[in-house]
């Protein structure tokens, strides 16, 4: 597929041209640092998934790119306000037998006010407005605004990371052909990061729409190792999900995906 080729140059030229920057910690602790939410630590991934089995025939293939940057901002001594953005650039074939569409999906933006400690328990947690942006129109989105509640919680226990981030969206407003939206998603996840900068990590990603009373359930199995290129310090990763449950006319069965961060230690 041309448009994937194209999408695999951009990470590959986006890597080789990012600044360099001096490890803040050791790997270990920096690749581990990687797996919370909401740590102060500027992150710049480009997920690429590839799932088919889609339309009523099945016969449907989808290859998504999330380009997901989260940012930091200090608030002050004791708290930080992360900021977290969902951009899919999305390529889908037959989802209708004969059709195609390319573009941009829509977009979810968060924000999560964390503090910059953990609790006594070692608890950190971060929890704030998610908006939906209606930029995939009518053919790769709803056609409609959504704003709503997003959370984050998790705990850090030698190399183990484990935690769950969850958010719910209303519609507000849309166009003529906008889609009523009542949805949950929860993404339950563990990780296990070693000394030399290796993470295997297991979540899963639950959608339900209140609306249509249906469900979405892929479990993810990724591994990514920490290195450094040119002094810049870059996670890369892949793994293979499998699809418990899928909406009507959704993914089915296997599908992949493949992971390029680049990291920012302050």
């Amino acid at each position: 597929m041309r448009f994937l080729n194209k999408k695999l140059s951009l990470i590959a030229c986006l890597v080789a041209f990012l600044p360099s920057v001096s490890m803040a910690s050791d790997a270990s602790d920096l690749a581990q640092e990687l797996t919370n939410p909401v740590a102060s630590l500027i992150s710049v991934p480009f997920q690429f998934n590839f799932d088919e089995g889609f339309g009523p025939g099945g016969n449907g293939k989808q290859a998504l790119m999330n380009f997901q940057p989260v940012i930091p901002i200090s608030l002050g001594e004791n708290w930080n306000l992360i900021s977290r953005t969902i951009i899919p650039v999305m390529s889908r074939q037959d989802f209708l037998p004969g059709t195609s569409d390319d573009g941009i999906g829509d977009v979810v933006q968060s924000f999560f006010l964390s503090p910059k400690e953990p609790t006594r328990g070692g608890l950190i947690w971060g929890a704030g407005p998610v908006f939906l942006l209606p930029t995939g129109g009518t053919n790769l989105g709803g056609d409609q605004f959504a704003a709503g509640i997003t959370g984050v919680a998790l705990k850090l226990n030698g190399p183990w990371t484990y935690g769950a981030l969850a958010n719910h969206l209303w519609d507000v407003g849309g166009g003529s052909a906008a889609t009523d939206i009542s949805s949950t998603f929860f993404q339950p996840f563990v990780s296990y990061t070693t000394q030399n900068a290796w993470t295997f990590t297991v979540n899963s990603e639950t959608t339900y729409d209140w609306v249509r009373k249906d469900t979405a359930l892929p479990v993810n199995f990724v591994t990514s190792k920490l290195v450094t290129l040119g002094g810049q310090p870059v996670s890369i990763g892949g793994g293979v999900r499998y699809w418990l449950d899928s909406t009507a006319g959704g993914a089915e069965g296997w599908g992949f995906r493949f992971v390029v961060t680049a990291l920012f230690p302050k």
